[in-house]
């Protein structure tokens, strides 16, 4: 099979409960608490961004199965499905080990019945949930970088990142794992950034990536190596551009193989020209401003996109 890396049909969560996780918060230092909205006020907003964005993609034609977030379960993070799933162009489904126990609930198995309604072939759904009750977390492609064309699983280690879980997965897949550590600065001090893809990001034909946020050099050499060796042109972004999402994004195609790359407002006005001469050679960007949304949940536009590869029987 032709495994291809990037997708024209993505799945996004709308939010119902969207508010700050204190237990997410607890390693992601991307979040922020917001002082002056009100717990409505932060949902409606929330509501307006994610809508927004929706639209500035759909636009484009590509296609976004878009599901409702759940009246009877709170979960104040599910517009980012990313974390607990993918959906693989063999049909297989991996559901994936979370860090807080109120992101848990955001599992749900109607997803995956109403794509099989929708004429997806799905043969084999892979669970790796009992990897909380050990304490051992892999929050999807939060967590990993998935180069699906030469089969490379790329991920920071971290308390949401376990190396057990990883080997497990890549077994099951069949993918080599290059894992490394990543870091952040934050209140002087050097702390682990809590997913990989809010510091490196891979398309078809180039890398987005935070190469100083490496500390270790042999580390950084064989990520550098690997890059190379796949053809990916590396285009590498400062820590401070981290900060704004600038690693957080996503390409994506429409139906006539139009290339774009997803991204917030904040990471677009983050790029410098040199980057965004380099992107615009590959791919047209599009961005929407979700500044809420990344302030509270610590996650940016890519963080809100599961990617769909599932084919149609």
């Amino acid at each position: 099979m032709n495994f291809s890396q990037i997708t024209s049909s993505l799945i996004m969560v709308k939010p119902k409960h969207f508010n700050y996780n204190k237990e997410t918060a607890n390693n992601n230092h991307f979040q922020k608490e917001e002082k002056i909205l009100n717990k409505n006020e932060i949902q409606l907003k929330a509501i307006e961004e994610f809508e927004k964005m929706v639209e500035i993609i759909r636009k484009e034609k590509i296609e976004i199965h878009v599901f409702n977030d759940r009246d009877n379960i709170k979960t104040t993070d599910s517009i980012f499905p990313n974390n607990w799933i993918t959906l693989h162009e063999d049909g297989t489904v991996i559901i994936y080990p979370m860090f807080s126990k109120n992101r848990r609930k955001e599992k749900r198995k109607d997803l995956t019945e109403k794509l099989k309604n929708k004429g997806y072939n799905i043969n084999k759904i892979i669970d790796l949930s009992s990897y909380e009750k050990k304490k051992q977390y892999l929050e999807g492609t939060g967590s990993m970088i998935l180069d699906r064309k030469n089969k490379i699983c790329y991920a920071a280690l971290s308390k949401r990142t376990n190396e057990i879980v990883l080997n497990q997965l890549c077994k099951l897949i069949n993918y080599k794992l290059l894992k490394f550590k990543a870091y952040q600065s934050y209140k002087n001090k050097r702390k682990l950034i809590y997913h990989t893809n809010v510091m490196m990001c891979l398309a078809d034909e180039y890398a987005i990536i935070c190469l100083e946020s490496i500390d270790d050099e042999s580390e950084k050499k064989l990520l550098i190596k690997s890059l190379n060796n796949t053809k990916k042109q590396i285009i590498e972004i400062s820590e401070g551009q981290c900060k704004n999402f600038v690693g957080n994004m996503l390409q994506v195609k429409n139906k006539k193989n139009n290339k774009y790359l997803i991204m917030s407002e904040t990471a677009n006005k983050s790029l410098n020209l040199s980057q965004k001469k380099s992107l615009e050679k590959y791919n047209k960007l599009l961005y929407s401003n979700i500044k809420l949304i990344e302030k509270i949940g610590g996650g940016g536009a890519r963080c809100m996109i599961a990617e769909n590869f599932l084919q149609k029987e």
